[in-house]
């Protein structure tokens, strides 16, 4: 055989077993197939055909702009493909372009006019354009109202206020949108935002975000008629609700503009489109533009800063092109240097809040992180040491100030930058000198350096060496609070050097607790400026390392009141240090227990070996727990959760979370969790976070939702962004307690509605309970058994075992059998719940194995009433579908057993009682066997 023949097989049995996965309901994998078999073919009748198919499986997937392509690629090579268009027409109609729709339609129903499926698709076309058109009609209407509202300088403020509110009501909504934007409504925005009261101006911003939701030809055309510069101007304005509320808007353009860019476009109206890159760069571009800014309000800046770590580093590393990146670092780097130097209490520089630093660390961090090569990195590090360089040489201590600032930042984000710009020649000497200055800003930008130095673990031994003494000096004789708070954390820093490890302490016994008392009372001191409290909180991130550090902290009411209070605050630099003594509290943290037979070799070779403190036990753990909870944590995790803020870094997320998973192992404090809202901030955390965050949060919610009624749990449309998580749980990585979990939870969901099983079901869960369903452990095994349970409710999954050339039903009917009596009550409940929805399967059972009677046989005498009951029902759903099958049950011992069970003896419920007589009843139907009164009647002609 040729080789061009050979291909030509192989595509058209790819094509055949598409068609196949396709009627047994796998959508994936008959996608997978059309696409392998598209690759080979080289007839073009052939392709259309494929792409065709395929559109029919993106139809199911509902994914429609990809259904609507392959319907397309299709109708290029044959219009006249009539099954084709009308997936067009489908997909046209899903996608809202009904007009398309409308055309397609009609053309398949003048093609075949005695079709009925055209013809009720036409019809409800017809419909929803006049629906579609009496809705523009009247939107239009209220559009004029509310603009004339708006121009009337005569108009009371309060009728103005109201007609703003209904303009952002109306955006939202995609018929007033399009009627905002084509009655110049973007001119009449922009007045709007020169207004001078803020309830307007906040109007215009959100009917802005309504416009550009979504749709990139008019966010394109909304960015380029208002300009970057006034955008970036309301954004930089004092107002911190303006601000906000401009970010926001900023944030929805970028989407729109990059949802864009990497959907495939086709159609008329959008085909025309520019590349939007041009729109995207210019904007980075004004965002650098206000780092430097001194017209720009502290408020501002940060949120051009969180922009820029939302838009700018790649979200996924696999994808190679980090251009933006590597042009934001050429375009902008040294302006982002500029708010990481800037020193608030100095005349000199941009306004920044208590958060910039922090932001801007986090930003040079993720743009660091996303650099592919050496190159790019020294390139990096050059440009840092440059600027770093430029101030430090500068006569005068304000510029060397500013210098040692921003290798303070560096320290926090980029370490390894940090570390380079700290080896400068001289610098750590200056640092050094300006601890013991006696103006308390220069001691508080060198105390901070040298705390943010101490973690890092090139500089760390020297700090160990030369600061300790220098900390202890400042903690014991400045008289200034804001220098001792922060001394007393360089030295909590140090002194937590040995981790949990209860026997690596770097200061004398009692010397830990001393200091934490000392944390605690700057804490709870509500004279001091927060900057300095959230110190004290920095400072027992690293003291609850210790145990006895973490007792005295839950007994501390008001420390953990002070401590929350903050985490609740605008400071969202103590994000961090609260996630983190959260996580040392609860002993949240992994811990990788050392294999006893390596801790005898170390003892024998007299090397070091950790040890926990006893107050690490897990009674000591729970206690814990249980006061935090009192304390009222649940409620400052959830508004940590809520901020929107660079300081929220996926470490810190991934911290909330382990603490979430933490409060939620015990059953009994699932309730208070949930009652807080702790069910709602877990969804956010399993979804943005750390590979680990991730799944801690994720098996948070798995718990959540084994015990609590998911439905109130999780309310609304919540309940359905529960499923992904957990179905992310079922792989090998995670641990088999994880996957059971995670299926236990899919089980309660499962039960719930068919719209959650077919949510379960599009996240591909399926092949993965099922193959779970094999797991050695009985637990797990049984688990996956009682979720598909569950989805066998739902048609598609049926069609599964309907598929012909599978051991699934097999797999049901020799578990009926097994020891283990929940998977027992699994299997014959999924096989009675098949056999009644799909009698065509009762004919099969027989096939699967010899046993197959024996098994039925034990289900009926099982002692077990729910396995009992089941058994019954199974012989009920053969009996009805089969009267051969009936005859070789009642030819069995089953008879018997089932003349006793229908007589409803001791023991025997009366649901069983009457699905026997069922039974009976059937076989007498059939003439297999005899009534009651037939035989008596029998008896009686006897001779």
């Amino acid at each position: 055989m040729s080789g061009s023949e050979k291909e030509k097989d192989d595509h058209l049995a790819l094509k055949e077993e598409g068609n196949t996965l396709f009627k047994a309901g796998d959508m994936q994998g008959a996608v997978c197939c059309y696409t392998k078999a598209l690759k080979l073919s080289d007839s073009k009748a052939e392709s259309a055909v494929l792409h065709r198919n395929r559109a029919a499986c993106y139809l199911k997937q509902e994914d429609y702009n990809k259904a609507e392509a392959d319907a397309s690629k299709a109708l290029d090579i044959d219009p006249g493909d009539v099954k084709a268009r009308f997936r067009r027409a489908q997909a046209f109609q899903k996608l809202g372009r009904l007009n398309q729709a409308f055309m397609d339609a009609q053309r398949c129903a003048q093609l075949e006019p005695k079709n009925k499926a055209f013809q009720d698709l036409l019809r409800q076309l017809g419909a929803q354009i006049q629906q579609k058109s009496v809705q523009l009609n009247s939107t239009d209407a209220r559009v004029q109202q509310m603009f004339s509202l708006l121009l009337d300088a005569s108009a009371k403020d309060s009728d103005r206020q109201k007609a703003a509110q209904n303009l952002v009501v109306l955006s939202r909504e995609d018929a007033g949108a399009e009627q905002i934007f084509r009655n110049d409504g973007v001119k009449l925005i922009q007045t709007l935002l020169h207004s001078k009261q803020e309830d307007i101006v906040l109007s215009a911003l959100r009917t802005l975000v309504g416009l550009c939701t979504g749709h990139q030809s008019r966010t394109m055309a909304i960015v380029n008629e208002l300009g970057m510069e006034q955008l970036c101007g309301v954004m930089g304005s004092g107002a911190s609700a303006v601000s906000l509320a401009a970010c926001h808007l900023l944030q929805v353009m970028f989407e729109s503009l990059t949802e864009g860019m990497k959907r495939e476009i086709r159609g008329k109206d959008e085909a025309i489109l520019p590349e939007p890159s041009k729109e995207l760069r210019s904007m980075l571009c004004h965002l650098l533009e206000m780092m430097p800014a001194s017209n720009v309000s502290g408020t501002g800046r940060d949120s051009a800063i969180n922009l820029m770590v939302k838009q700018v580093p790649r979200k996924s590393l696999k994808n190679p092109d980090n251009s933006l990146t590597l042009w934001v670092i050429g375009q902008g780097l040294k302006k982002i240097l500029t708010v990481a130097g800037t020193v608030p209490e100095l005349s000199e520089g941009p306004p920044v809040t208590d958060n910039s630093h922090m932001s801007c660390s986090v930003l040079l961090s993720k743009l660091y992180d996303d650099l592919n090569s050496d190159t790019e990195r020294e390139n990096f590090n050059k440009l840092c040491e440059e600027y770093v360089q430029q101030y430090f040489n500068q006569p005068g201590l304000d510029a060397k100030l500013r210098a040692i600032q921003t290798v303070s930042v560096l320290l926090q984000g980029p370490s390894e930058v940090g570390n380079r710009t700290l080896e400068m020649s001289g610098m750590m000497d200056a640092v050094i000198a300006l601890c013991a200055s006696e103006d308390v800003t220069h001691q508080q930008v060198a105390v901070e350096t040298v705390i943010h130095a101490a973690g890092k673990a090139k500089r760390a031994s020297f700090i160990t060496a030369n600061g300790v003494a220098l900390l202890k000096d400042l903690f014991k004789k400045s008289e200034n609070d804001r220098i001792r708070v922060r001394a007393l954390v360089g030295l909590c820093k140090l002194g937590s050097a040995g981790g949990t490890d209860f026997s690596m302490k770097q200061f004398a016994e009692g010397s830990t607790l001393k200091l934490a008392k000392q944390c605690r009372k700057w804490l709870c001191n509500e004279s001091l400026p927060a900057t300095s409290r959230r110190w004290s909180v920095e400072g027992l991130a690293y003291l609850t390392f210790d145990a006895d550090v973490k007792e005295d902290l839950v007994e501390d009411k008001n420390a953990l009141q002070a401590m929350f209070d903050l985490a609740k605050s605008e400071d969202k630099t103590v994000l961090f240090a609260v996630g983190s003594t959260l996580v040392n509290c609860t002993n949240s943290y992994t811990v990788e227990k050392p294999d006893p037979q390596m801790v005898e070799l170390a003892k024998y070779a007299k090397q070091h070996v950790p040890e926990e403190h006893p107050k690490d036990a897990t009674s000591y753990v729970e206690k814990r727990l249980g006061k935090l909870l009192e304390a009222g944590v649940v409620s400052a995790l959830v508004c940590m959760v809520k901020k929107e803020s660079p300081a929220l870094t996926e470490a810190c997320r991934e911290g909330i979370a382990r603490v979430f998973l933490a409060l939620v192992e015990r059953q009994e404090d699932r309730g208070t969790v949930v009652a807080q809202g702790g069910g709602k901030a877990l969804i956010p955390l399993a979804s943005d976070n750390t590979d680990v965050g991730k799944i801690k949060a994720a098996q948070a919610l798995a718990k959540i939702t084994i015990t609590s009624n998911p439905e109130i749990a999780f309310p609304g449309e919540r309940i359905n962004e529960i499923v992904r998580p957990l179905v992310s749980l079922l792989t090998l990585e995670c641990t088999l307690l994880q996957n059971f979990e995670a299926l236990m939870a899919l089980t309660n969901l499962a039960g719930i509605n068919e719209r959650l099983r077919q949510k379960i079901i599009k996240e591909k869960a399926v092949p993965k309970i099922e193959g779970y369903m094999f797991e050695e452990h009985d637990l797990v095994r049984a688990s996956a058994t009682e979720c598909m349970c569950n989805l066998v409710l739902t048609t598609e999954v049926q069609k599964l075992y309907l598929a012909t050339g599978n051991d699934r039903l097999k797999l049901l009917v020799l578990y009926s059998g097994e020891e283990d009596d929940r998977l027992r009550k699994a299997a014959a409940g999924t096989l009675a719940m098949l056999t009644a929805e799909q009698p065509e399967l009762c004919a099969r059972i027989p096939g699967t194995t010899t046993h197959w009677l024996e098994i039925l046989q034990s289900l009926l005498l099982c002692e077990i009433s729910d396995l009992q009951h089941r058994g019954v029902v199974i012989v009920q759903n053969m009996m009805q579908a089969d009267k051969s099958l009936a005859e070789t049950i009642m030819e069995s011992e089953a008879l018997e057993i089932l003349s006793v069970l229908a007589k409803g003896g001791e023991g025997t419920s009366k649901p069983i009682s009457k699905v026997a007589q069922n039974c009976l009843d059937k076989a007498v139907e059939y003439s297999i066997i005899m009534s009651r009164e037939g035989r008596e009647k029998e008896k009686g002609t006897e001779p």
